[in-house]
């Protein structure tokens, strides 16, 4: 496995990054600049790009402007060519009338972005938007119920984005904060979306499945990925299932010792859709370990070229002052070495 510098700009905390690969070849990752994880007072949705599969990365460009709030950006590139980046804004607030979602949309691979759009959906830590076969488009993002449990949600639209219907449950259960989910769609149709658990007791990854496009769903189910933070789901092209994620062990604190490890896990389909624990199975490989006495990393983004190399994008403190953007080249083989 070979890593390399994405952006390291020591006078900010540079975080929450995620990546998109082009047909050109291009890779263009996103991520946020920010005081700090628990400070957004000021914060910027930035990106860079790379013609070398992620080898070197262009200068930073600023796609938003600097405001309080800004979160977690994520992007996507959608069957019509378009890219998109969608990112939440009002990171601290509970009262989810203040959590808003914007979008930014690109016609050129990137070179120029349309204006930032306000969307119809509230929550936050939104995932990618996705794409499904039959061109439905999902957006998931959490929420906290009227219980205080965080719970989580997905927003649906099929006429290419011009009007989302209402908020489908995809997972709420009493004692669990369930959110940030990835959802993943398998070859024959079934969405799977899975989800940290935001108790910080170490808990399992969760996860529910829909059989009819996301308008329903069962679960939520555990799964063997313990510790699971910010999970991103894909398909490789064996047929496997990937999924980047945070380890949190959980115990004292928030910031600091409260979790230094970023993981990645080989699962399968079969896996995916069992409904019991012990009817999955999981390969967990170590990708990084943040050395900081403030460790803070995890959350990630990844793709696959058609040589099948995986290229991970994540950040991490680790050796520098503040957090920083990381890549991680490797393949299929490395979880069997």
């Amino acid at each position: 496995m070979e890593k390399f510098i994405i952006s390291r700009d020591d006078s900010i905390y540079e975080a929450f990054p995620d990546v998109v690969l082009l047909p050109s070849g291009k890779l263009i990752c996103v991520f946020l600049e920010c005081k700090h994880h628990a400070d957004r007072s000021y914060s910027r949705v930035v990106y860079k790009v790379s013609s070398d599969r992620g080898r070197t990365w262009s200068d930073k460009f600023h796609l938003s402007e600097v405001d309080s709030g800004w979160n977690c950006p994520r992007i996507s590139h959608l069957s019509d060519g378009k890219v998109v980046i969608i990112c939440d804004k009002g990171a601290g607030e509970k009262d989810i009338k203040l959590r808003k979602l914007f979008m930014w949309y690109s016609l050129d691979e990137g070179k120029t972005w349309s204006k930032k759009i306000e969307l119809p959906i509230p929550g936050f830590v939104p995932d990618k938007l996705k794409e499904l076969k039959n061109g439905r488009y999902l957006i998931a993002s959490q929420r906290y119920n009227e219980k205080g449990y965080l719970e989580q949600m997905v927003y649906i639209s099929d006429d290419r984005g011009k009007k989302w219907n209402g908020q489908v449950k995809i997972a709420s259960k009493e004692g669990l904060n369930l959110c940030e989910g990835s959802i993943l769609e398998l070859p024959d149709g079934k969405l799977v979306t899975f989800m940290r658990e935001n108790s910080f007791l170490g808990l399992d990854c969760f996860k529910a499945i829909s059989y009819d496009n996301g308008e329903t769903w069962e679960g939520p189910y555990p799964f063997p990925i313990p510790g699971c933070h910010r999970p991103v789901s894909g398909l490789l092209k064996s047929g496997y299932i990937l999924i980047t994620h945070r380890f949190c062990q959980g115990g004292k604190g928030w910031l600091g010792w409260w979790t230094q490890n970023f993981f990645a896990t080989l699962t399968d389909i079969e896996s995916a859709l069992s409904k019991e624990r012990n009817q999955a199975h999981t390969r967990i490989k170590p990708i990084d370990y943040d050395r900081s006495k403030f460790s803070d990393t995890g959350y990630s983004g990844w793709v696959q070229f058609e040589d099948g190399e995986i290229y991970i994008v994540n950040y991490i403190v680790d050796d520098a002052p503040n957090g920083h953007i990381r890549g991680y080249s490797l393949t299929e083989k490395d979880f069997f070495i």
